[in-house]
């Protein structure tokens, strides 16, 4: 590793997230250089071989290569920390000590904490992660995991944006998901946000007990559900509880709703 000033890679795919780690690493690690930024795995790939950075920071859900798999090709190249929103099952993985983790949103002190155990490591080679990154992909359900469909861990939070601003939105909280060609609307109790997450892909990682598809463009939180209602078409009408929007089910996704 260089004797220089530390060098970094940051890839996440959405751009405030980006910009607000590289703001925080500013005020905790002040003469940490970012040489570089990714929105994707491959991205993070192909700039860690071209700069050769002392580490990346890596977003474990990205579109295309995930951050684990960026990982398997990056190898023992750099020291690598994870950007993550899934705090309740991946933090044992981590824990681990190989390699370290910043939660969504990256808080300073928790920042801190980090940057404090990786400069730690920046003498030393880094470790081996073939274990931990078979057995992340394992806990979260990523490509390359052996886990079946029952014991799957489901997501938890939303990362969305809001303005200029990022924020983590409990999976429980949300009544509906909503598209269109470019966005998913993210509908709660008190408010709206944008994510660039196709239903075809929510529907995959939301605990299908809570959240059920009843359209292809609108996934429901049965919980949620207040009634079901016929327009004068026919139609029939999701009512919601404490939320006055009503939502189309479609004739593919009728049948869920037999015994209301």
């Amino acid at each position: 590793m260089s004797a220089e000033a530390p060098r970094a890679v940051i890839a996440d795919d959405e751009r405030l997230m980006r910009e607000q780690l590289r703001a925080r690493l500013a005020e905790v690690w002040p003469e940490l250089q970012i040489v570089a930024e990714a929105k994707n795995g491959q991205e993070a790939v192909d700039l860690v071989r071209e700069h050769r950075p002392d580490l990346v920071f890596l977003d474990i859900r990205m579109p295309g290569m995930t951050g684990v798999e960026a990982a398997r090709e990056i190898g023992d190249a750099c020291h690598i920390v994870f950007i993550t929103a899934y705090s309740e099952y991946a933090v044992e993985a981590f824990e681990q000590g190989a390699v370290d983790y910043v939660l969504k949103p990256a808080e300073p002190e928790r920042l801190a904490q980090t940057v404090a155990r990786v400069k730690k490591r920046l003498g030393a080679q880094p470790a081996d992660l073939s274990s931990l990154l078979a057995q992340l992909a394992e806990r979260l359900d990523l490509p390359g995991a052996a886990a079946p469909a029952a014991s799957r861990q489901r997501l938890q939070w939303i990362q969305a944006s809001m303005g200029q601003q990022i924020r983590m939105i409990p999976v429980a909280e949300v009544l509906f998901f909503t598209s269109d060609e470019k966005y998913t609307r993210v509908q709660t109790e008190g408010y709206e946000a944008l994510i660039r997450k196709p239903i075809k892909e929510l529907i995959d990682e939301l605990d299908p007990e809570q959240f059920w598809q009843i359209h292809r463009a609108t996934i429901v939180n049965i919980k949620a559900v207040a009634g079901i209602t016929r327009d004068f078409r026919g139609r029939q009408l999701v009512q919601l509880r404490n939320h006055p929007e009503k939502l189309e089910v479609s004739r593919n996704y009728t049948h869920l709703f037999k015994q209301m």
